[in-house]
């Protein structure tokens, strides 16, 4: 533990920070911590039974302090590794009323985007992406998973089903998938899009830097050509605490 940490954490300081639950004083000091800089993004926590030793509170406390900033997304528990300082997160707005490319989004806001793909291929269609993009069982199936990245920062993991018949080669998509389509002449005009609320399982969170059981978004979008055709089955996981969805609604007058 560091000097300057120690000095922070010290029983002497816990005693005299007023009156309430030692794991609410004891939160504050790991914040004042990060706030003040002792604690930098990437830099690791002392184990708790060190700060529950050095501070003369029950592992108990220190346990409940770390979870509540854990959940605020302040800390970020790596499983293996111990308790981190979370990078500080930029909220990303998205409207709902356009079709656009997450690229697309990005270049808007001026940020850099990237993506790390996780998988391209081709398959035979799973029942869902049969049923939902009107395949038959002759036809086969593009999927393209990759981890959506802004600023630096990971966002989103996204999974794409295309039918073969519009996108017959998925290793041509290089960074934005409605760019290819648009190349080939099929980009989506319109798309349904079901938002709900989840928690992050361990692999997902891992991707995304985020804690086990951190809030996401739930994403399912089925984008559709011209013709009605459904053309994209997507789903796609969002990260709670660095994405905003906006929808302007109208007054309806009677």
């Amino acid at each position: 533990m560091s000097d300057d940490l120690a000095t922070i954490l010290s029983l002497e300081r816990l005693q005299a920070a007023g009156t309430g639950p030692l794991y609410v004083k004891l939160r504050r000091m790991l914040e004042e911590a990060v706030r003040t800089g002792t604690l930098g993004h990437g830099d690791a926590l002392p184990p708790e039974r060190d700060i529950a030793e050095f501070a003369a509170v029950s592992r108990v406390t220190v346990r409940k302090a770390i979870d509540e900033l854990v959940a605020d997304g302040l800390l970020v528990r790596r499983h293996g590794s111990g308790t981190f300082v979370a990078k500080p997160v930029s909220k990303v707005e998205q409207r709902l009323s356009q079709l656009t490319s997450f690229t697309e989004d990005m270049a808007r806001r001026g940020m850099s985007s990237r993506s790390e793909w996780l998988h391209k291929g081709i398959h035979t269609p799973s029942p869902d992406e049969m049923m939902i993009l009107g395949l038959g069982t002759d036809v086969k199936v593009s999927r393209l998973s990759r981890l959506r990245i802004a600023d630096d920062q990971p966002l989103a993991i996204e999974n794409a089903s295309v039918s073969g018949e519009f996108l017959p080669d998925p290793s041509a998509v290089t960074n934005s998938l409605y760019a290819e389509l648009e190349r080939l002449q099929v980009r989506p005009v319109r798309a349904v899009q079901r938002i709900s609320a989840t928690n992050m399982k361990e692999a997902d969170a891992q991707l995304l830097g985020v804690s086990v059981g951190a809030a996401g978004l739930s994403i399912e979008r089925i984008s559709y050509l011209g013709s009605g055709r459904a053309v994209e089955f997507t789903r796609s996981l969002y990260r709670g605490d660095a994405y905003d969805f906006v929808a302007e609604l109208t007054i309806a007058v009677t």
